[in-house]
């Protein structure tokens, strides 16, 4: 028996999200923890899943502020790293009239950015059911050096591992650099959690069908799910497809963290029943459930400390 459920590598960072206006007319913006790794081991520590993170933040206010929040989610943070020299990373995030989101950076460098490969804790990974990355912990040399160094270990010990690509396009140096390491991920991976413009981006067609099979012609993923925004999301296993809609009684407020609520409820689903023999009717209960957490946090202001509790999700499906 393996100690962790999932364990997670990648970015954490502050996430400034509008909370209304000051008396003079001023944006006020509040610091959410967030980075997508995290907020996917919250929904999993909701489910009663064990998790651990492996990344690093600044030696800062900020930093402490997100260590302590994590904790508090239930994750381990024994392998969280505290940089003396470079300060957590910030997220500003604009939110449009329909709940989308315009993303604005502040991580050049960035504490997330500068894990190295000696500090990533074996034995940690070594107690992995699952192994969970995205590709900004691949954006640079050092970090990409310990992401590829985690996936092999966690491959060797026989962990599933789970890969959402999360493109954030101004983050990369060059577009051609995100498609590699796309690339790379979707050539480890076992479960795959892409959006639709993420999909769009790696195969040039808006046709989600006809994406999935050009990555499956070229690698071996067992099931994808492709996130629809607003029209639900689907699921590919094996000969079968599954679609399913957004709950559309729930009135979106703001957007983040709804793919990786997703991914948390997900992954949950495949942790209780495998991912050998799934069934059409396990696909379409593990969507329903999935979409039914991601429309429940987009009524929320930020979304690791207000993922959704398991009776609240299974009232909305009721």
């Amino acid at each position: 028996m393996k100690q962790f459920d999932v364990v997670a590598l990648g970015e954490l960072l502050i996430d400034f999200t509008e909370s209304g206006e000051s008396a003079q007319g001023n944006p006020v913006l509040e610091a959410n923890p967030g980075g997508a790794p995290c907020n996917v081991l919250a929904m999993l520590n909701k489910l009663g899943k064990k998790t651990a993170f492996i990344g690093k933040v600044g030696n800062d206010t900020f930093g402490r502020q997100l260590a302590d929040a994590v904790q508090k989610s239930g994750t381990d943070i024994t392998n969280l790293i505290f940089d003396d020299n470079v300060h957590t990373t910030l997220a500003f995030v604009h939110t449009l009239a329909d709940g989308e989101r315009e993303f604005s950076f502040y991580r050049n460098p960035g504490a997330d950015m500068m894990l190295k490969k000696d500090e990533v804790m074996e034995n940690i990974i070594k107690e992995a059911k699952i192994f969970h990355f995205g590709t900004l912990s691949s954006t640079h040399a050092d970090v990409r050096e310990a992401t590829r160094y985690a996936i092999k270990t966690a491959k060797e010990n026989g962990a599933l591992i789970s890969f959402d690509p999360n493109l954030r396009e101004p983050l990369w140096d060059s577009l051609d650099d995100a498609r590699r390491e796309i690339e790379y991920g979707l050539s480890k991976c076992d479960v795959l959690k892409i959006s639709d413009n993420e999909l769009e981006f790696m195969t040039g067609t808006k046709d989600y069908s006809k994406g999935v099979q050009m990555l499956r012609e070229h690698y071996d993923i067992k099931i994808i799910f492709v996130t629809l925004g607003k029209d639900g999301s689907r699921v590919y296993y094996k000969d079968m497809m599954t679609e399913k809609p957004t709950f559309s009684e729930v009135k979106a407020i703001e957007k983040t963290g709804a793919g990786d609520t997703f991914e948390g409820c997900a992954l949950n689903y495949l942790l209780e029943h495998g991912l050998d023999n799934l069934t059409e009717e396990n696909l379409t209960e593990l969507l329903t459930f999935a979409n039914a957490g991601a429309s429940l946090i987009t009524t929320r202001k930020g979304a690791l400390k207000v993922m959704p509790e398991k009776d609240e999700i299974e009232s909305l499906i009721k």
